[in-house]
């Protein structure tokens, strides 16, 4: 495991820290015929072969630099301006995929003991995130509806289904604070997110508006609460 966290961890370097947006944008322009594709591949290979730091990896991270160049050269042929995000996923699959693959070559079956955990666990937290991200948002629009109605907002002043995202990224954070038993987390997160509203209370001439805001958030924030410590009851049960 230690093998594949020093790969990976060379990967995240090489493709998020030394890789500037300036080259991202060159090797979508000119593709194959960009120098900095062909550097960046050469630096992943050479960052694999510092963080494991035995010689005869060297055909290996050779194997890495290449794999990387035409994975990446792929994606830059086939995506388009609406798939960017799509390819983007594409291509650290790949990546990954290439990792796991060598390791697998070299080491043989990775031993997943340590993640033993039971079905029933898993299943129960894959309930808790489907019911905050998909059962919530209908349930806390449900409840507002009856202010949202009373409230006139000028919609170009929001993206586009933002609110909803945001709700269920705040309620995903907090159902994996509780369930990991760090609530200073959600501490954290509910002051920071206060931090960014204190903002939009104040602009808010509309008092509606204001207590509006305010039991959207609370009751957000209340639901994944209550579902990440049922969740977190029924996973001792079963521990």
């Amino acid at each position: 495991m230690i093998f594949l966290i020093k790969l990976l961890l060379a990967h995240m370097i090489g493709d998020f820290l030394f890789q500037s947006k300036n080259w991202v944008l060159a090797k979508e322009k000119k593709k194959g015929k960009s120098w900095q594709l062909y550097v960046h591949s050469i630096i992943h290979g050479v960052l694999a072969l510092l963080f494991v730091w035995e010689i005869w990896f060297w055909p290996y991270a050779l194997f890495i630099a290449i794999s990387h160049f035409h994975i990446d050269w792929l994606k830059l042929i086939f995506q388009k301006n609406d798939t960017r995000t799509s390819w983007f996923f594409i291509d650290q699959i790949l990546h990954f995929g290439v990792i796991l693959g060598l390791l697998l070559y070299l080491e043989g079956p990775i031993d997943f003991s340590f993640l033993e955990i039971s079905l029933q666990i898993i299943w129960l937290i894959i309930l808790g995130l489907a019911f905050i991200s998909l059962a919530s948002p209908i349930v806390i629009s449900i409840i507002l509806q009856s202010l949202a109605n009373e409230i006139a907002e000028d919609q170009n002043n929001s993206l586009v289904n933002a609110g909803k995202i945001i709700g269920i990224l705040e309620r995903v954070l907090v159902f994996v604070f509780i369930i990991s038993d760090n609530w200073e987390g959600v501490g954290f997160l509910i002051a920071a997110k206060s931090i960014f509203r204190f903002g939009d209370l104040k602009e808010a001439k509309d008092r509606k508006l204001t207590e509006y805001i305010l039991i959207g958030t609370l009751l957000s924030f209340g639901i994944a609460i209550l579902v990440g410590i049922l969740i977190q009851y029924f996973i001792q049960i079963y521990s």
